[in-house]
């Protein structure tokens, strides 16, 4: 069972959780809980270190992060104690959870749970482990990037073999689009993970994309519940587990993206090359990415990127340009645009889908300025102000009311 920040935000919150845990162990259940930080605690802690400087030793960034996981395990641990629960919190260095040692991003390697199932032996009844937080084998705290609660999770729940790994959340489980923009978005009761993987490394915030990844390679039985409602919420699964795929699962969309376009670079071999491993050094998240041929043997190369990323994709671009190491006439920058993706393993086997969600687009007079596809999405990039009636069109125009 894994609570995030709002179903941990205070004492108070946490005893909704310790309600849900107790529910379990009255089913004879031995269960393991992972907690991410109360409410803000994390964002508070990042304010506090900036405060000493903007420049700092990453080690001692992950060792005073990771206090807000361990201070909300200890205190679920105590909670479940007042109710008689023999309970016990675990750092991610005492269990280990082994890590790479690059810091504020680490990857699991391992997990050792020998020392987990000798206490579940001894009569300990839930082990509270705080999330998002690890060792490297230089035996430095490490963190696994925002959202890695989930992710530890999720790998928690493979090393041990659970039976299932329940993300409580404050959402009822996962919906065909986001409820704010669109509201007769309707709950999914199932999932593929690769659907789901799509979901989250496109923009939606129900689950990390590193623990839907993890939960597809180790094959873990995921739901997706709300903390302080009842429900089945949603079940992520194989494709084979769903009866009855749908052409399209979910929409989803990244608001803050921006358009970059290189023009006039020299249209020989190597070239996107040297364009992409420039952006590549300077740690740019490229996404959508289009080469379309000029005159005069030229080409013009256009990538898309998160808005916050744009100044230090210029800088780089221009850099390698004063170098000589890169060739180009000039650099259009469009931050007034956002990403729209349609998602569905039902795609594999259905044509046209592009077409449909063109023609809705067309029909609302919103011009597309970039298309990327892949087996089972399709993403454009538009103009930021269409954002919601894009969404809402496209919901409609694929029946995802009537899920």
């Amino acid at each position: 069972m894994k609570f995030g920040g709002t179903s941990v935000a205070d004492t108070q919150t946490m005893k909704n959780a310790v309600s849900k845990i107790s529910v379990e162990v009255k089913k004879d259940n031995r269960v393991i809980v992972v907690v991410s930080a109360m409410g803000s605690t994390t964002d508070n802690l990042v304010k506090k270190i900036k405060e000493v400087s903007t420049i700092y030793d990453a080690r001692e960034y992950d060792a005073i992060l990771s206090t807000g996981e361990t201070i909300s395990s200890c205190l679920m641990a105590l909670l479940l104690q007042k109710e008689g629960i023999n309970a016990r919190s675990w750092q991610g260095w005492q269990i280990p959870i082994n890590t790479t040692d690059n810091h504020s991003n680490a990857r699991i390697l391992s997990i050792n749970t020998k020392k987990i199932e000798e206490k579940f032996a001894d009569g300990m009844q839930v082990a509270i482990i705080a999330g998002f937080q690890g060792i490297s084998n230089n035996n430095r705290i490490t963190t696994l990037g925002r959202g890695g609660s989930d992710a530890s999770a999720v790998a928690v729940a493979a090393a041990i073999s659970a039976e299932r790994c329940d993300i409580y959340t404050d959402v009822d489980g996962v919906y065909t689009t986001d409820p704010r923009i669109t509201p007769n978005a309707k709950k999914l009761d199932k999932i593929s993970y690769e659907e789901m993987l799509e979901l989250a490394s496109l923009g939606a915030k129900v689950l990390q994309t590193r623990s839907v990844e993890l939960a597809m390679q180790h094959k873990v039985k995921v739901r997706v519940l709300n903390s302080f409602n009842e429900g089945s919420g949603t079940i992520l699964c194989d494709e084979e587990d769903i009866m009855e795929k749908r052409v399209v699962s979910g929409i989803t969309f990244s608001k803050n993206e921006a358009k970059l376009t290189i023009l006039g670079v020299k249209d020989k071999p190597g070239v996107a090359g040297i364009v992409f491993d420039c952006l590549s050094k300077a740690h740019i998240n490229v996404d959508m990415i289009i080469q379309n041929i000029s005159d005069n043997n030229l080409a013009d190369v256009t990538f898309s990127c998160p808005t916050d990323q744009v100044e230090m994709a210029k800088n780089s671009l221009e850099n390698d340009k004063n170098k000589n190491i890169l060739e180009y006439t000039k650099l259009d920058v469009d931050t007034e645009v956002s990403k729209i993706s349609i998602v569905g393993i039902g795609m594999r086997s259905h044509s046209g889908i592009a077409q449909t969600m063109f023609k809705t687009l067309g029909d609302e007079n919103i011009n597309i300025k970039v298309i990327s596809t892949s087996e089972i999405k399709i993403s454009v990039l538009v103009e930021r102000k269409y954002l919601e009636l894009a969404v809402q069109a496209l919901h409609e125009a694929f029946g995802l009311s009537k899920v």
